[in-house]
């Protein structure tokens, strides 16, 4: 396997997703890496587009088959991966790859890729402003926005194993520091 790569990882609601899409409209090469998940398609998701939605015995027999460079199972039988195919479709079209991963994903894959990578964390600006988008963004119910904000708790502390922080306060600020960043490791 061969090329850079870009991890960006946040705790759910912190802007990643965004910031992902600012990145790959930036010029830089950078083609977005689709995880597999077994969780169901939301809003106007498309498989192969979003994720590669499959199910939990389809996904288990990917893992069998050694097909993920890194998967987790972030609930029960709630599963995400990065496929070892998609990274070699990035390399042969000339790009760069682009993950949006969870921060354990991300941690995972920078330290399976190294000095290929760089690692960059989208912090909120607390706690409550991401429960707060949570809420604003109206596709959980009250149980899912409280486990997410438990969830985020315990993501924020890991946010020291990545190699860049963000903090998204002001969403155009934090888009241009993410472009900054990526746009000087990949001119190394």
């Amino acid at each position: 396997m061969t090329g850079k790569l870009v991890i960006i990882s946040a705790p759910s609601g912190a802007g990643k997703t965004t910031i992902v899409k600012h990145l790959l409209n930036s010029g830089l090469n950078l083609e977005f890496s689709v995880s597999a998940t077994t969780r169901t398609i939301r809003g106007e998701e498309k498989n192969g587009v979003d994720y590669f939605f499959l199910s939990v015995p389809e996904f288990k027999k990917s893992v069998e088959k050694d097909e993920f460079v890194e998967w987790e199972e972030v609930y029960k039988d709630l599963l995400y991966g990065t496929l070892k195919s998609e990274l070699e479709k990035i390399w042969a079209n000339g790009n760069y790859v682009l993950f949006d991963v969870d921060v354990m994903g991300g941690i995972t894959l920078k330290k399976i890729f190294g000095d290929r990578a760089v690692s960059i964390f989208i912090m909120p600006p607390s706690v409550e402003e991401l429960e707060s988008r949570l809420v604003k963004r109206g596709t959980d119910s009250a149980e899912k926005i409280r486990m997410r904000v438990e969830k985020a708790k315990e993501e924020i502390k890991l946010a020291s194993s990545f190699d860049r922080i963000i903090v998204n306060d002001k969403l155009d600020i934090a888009k241009e520091e993410a472009r900054k960043i990526v746009s000087s490791f990949l001119e190394k």
